[in-house]
């Protein structure tokens, strides 16, 4: 496993280039940036905390190099179609997005894994349903901030850790419906990609089932931190950023 761990994407970008590589594009770090975080309580998490230690913005400033700066727009309870929103009150001086949108939107629809249904060709329709309805508010989401042409990276939705095990291994197949749709638009669009399942990926990174503990959050910024720093926009392809942590 690389030390940086950061892994290129070739296959999904082979149309955006000539020519293929052996290394990610890494650049050195700016004078100054502003790092702006958006989308859910997977960003906005002091919620689950409780006052016992630093949420993931807090985490966040304190990793990035000296001049720069990290601003909390993702609001807790937040779904996709309320990015744009939060957008309203982007600073100018904005340089990187990061974005955490679908878990909740999922969350909204988790009564249909306990709908009754004759088949299992039934219950992928209705799934294939609600994952239509995803890529059209996620598409939308996007558009609205691709306009401000700034460097930016898709976070997907982990995996809960959900205590009864039967519900945690339903949501994480249907999750995977959405994860679909987000690594998808990113790969598409050479975008970096934050993979949350494979930063978050033990029992200890979470303070509730749907929510980063401190370490958690540590390792969520670690990976933001990362992508900020070392990722060249102009490289235009996709990579997935893991932090530094492990």
């Amino acid at each position: 496993m690389k030390d940086a761990q950061v892994y290129d994407v070739w296959e999904a970008v082979l149309p955006r280039r000539t020519a293929l590589g052996v290394a990610p594009a890494l650049v050195a770090a700016p004078p100054t940036g502003h790092v702006v975080l958006l989308g859910d309580s997977v960003l906005d998490n002091a919620g689950y905390l409780g006052g016992r230690g630093p949420d993931v913005v807090t985490q966040l400033r304190a990793r990035l190099p000296a001049g720069w700066r990290a601003t909390l727009l993702a609001k807790g309870g937040s779904v996709t179609l309320d990015v744009p929103e939060q957008l309203r009150r982007l600073s100018a001086d904005a340089s990187h997005l990061v974005i955490s949108a679908g878990g909740n939107d999922a969350g909204r629809q988790e009564g249909v894994l306990g709908s009754p249904v004759r088949s299992v060709a039934e219950a992928l329709a209705k799934i294939a349903g609600i994952r239509e309805q995803f890529r059209r508010d996620y598409q939308a989401m996007l558009a609205s901030v691709l306009v401000r042409r700034l460097p930016l990276a898709l976070c997907t939705i982990y995996d809960p850790r959900f205590p009864d095990l039967a519900r945690r291994s339903a949501a994480i197949v249907a999750l995977g419906t959405f994860n679909d749709i987000i690594t998808r638009e990113a790969f598409g669009r050479g975008l970096p990609v934050i993979d949350l399942r494979l930063v978050c990926d033990e029992d200890e990174d979470f303070a509730a089932p749907a929510g980063p503990s401190v370490r958690g959050g540590g390792k969520i910024a670690a990976a933001i931190g990362q992508f900020a720093t070392r990722h060249d926009p102009a490289a235009r392809h996709s990579a997935i950023y893991l932090g530094d942590t492990r």
